[in-house]
């Protein structure tokens, strides 16, 4: 059985990263990449009422209630710093806020969302690899840098130019300038050490041969 060496503390960073089984893709379409930012989104609460799924069932106006109690800092498990989804993984840079929530954020997030691909899909078997990997952030300078990292993925990965680096939907990056209604990012946690956010978008893109040095970087920082 995988032992995990990170221990997870409250009010500490960081990075988690899991792919799809086999290298497979864990998204097919817009909806499928939707459905995962909703269930990132949703199981970053501490103690949600019911399901992901039940509560997609019920009518908007019980639904509404259900969010907007559970929209307090005391209710959250987890906050979510930066994200970025990838046709055959993901990247999350969070702090846990509650004991034990980032063990548990992780484990309802993959749960409901591998049963809704597998549902729909008619599937079966698991989605994920079994053990997501985690890195705890030692410093301010390997926070942004990490986010960093996370933010530049579709374009080191050909999925995006650098000009449509920005446009990129499935990541957190159009929460830090205001251009998506992900209101779940924490983005300040990172845009504080940067004069504005056009400082920190030129941090991003400072480097035209970042690509090159990813296999470097990894190791540091995803093992």
């Amino acid at each position: 059985m995988p032992y995990r060496k990170t221990v997870f503390t409250s009010g500490e960073y960081y990075h988690i990263y899991n792919r799809g089984v086999a290298y497979q893709p864990i998204y097919n379409n817009k909806r499928d990449y939707d459905r995962f930012i909703l269930t990132l989104s949703y199981y970053r609460f501490r103690d949600c009422p019911v399901r992901l799924s039940k509560l997609l069932q019920t009518p908007k106006a019980i639904r509404d209630d259900i969010l907007a109690a559970l929209a307090k800092d005391d209710y959250k498990s987890v906050r979510i710093v930066a994200y970025c989804l990838m046709p055959n993984h993901f990247h999350l840079l969070v702090q846990q806020v509650k004991e034990g929530g980032i063990s548990k954020y992780l484990r309802q997030s993959i749960n409901s969302y591998a049963k809704y691909f597998n549902t729909k899909y008619k599937r079966v078997g698991s989605l994920f690899q079994d053990m997501f990997k985690a890195v705890r952030i030692e410093s301010d300078e390997q926070l942004i840098h990490v986010s960093r990292y996370i933010h530049l993925n579709p374009l080191v990965s050909y999925l995006v130019n650098r000009e449509k680096l920005l446009e990129y939907p499935w990541s957190s990056l159009q929460s830090y300038f205001g251009k998506s209604d992900s209101d779940f990012v924490v983005a300040e946690t990172v845009l504080t050490h940067f004069k504005n956010g056009k400082e920190y978008m030129q941090f991003i893109l400072d480097q035209e041969d970042y690509g090159k040095k990813l296999e470097h970087i990894k190791h540091l920082i995803l093992e």
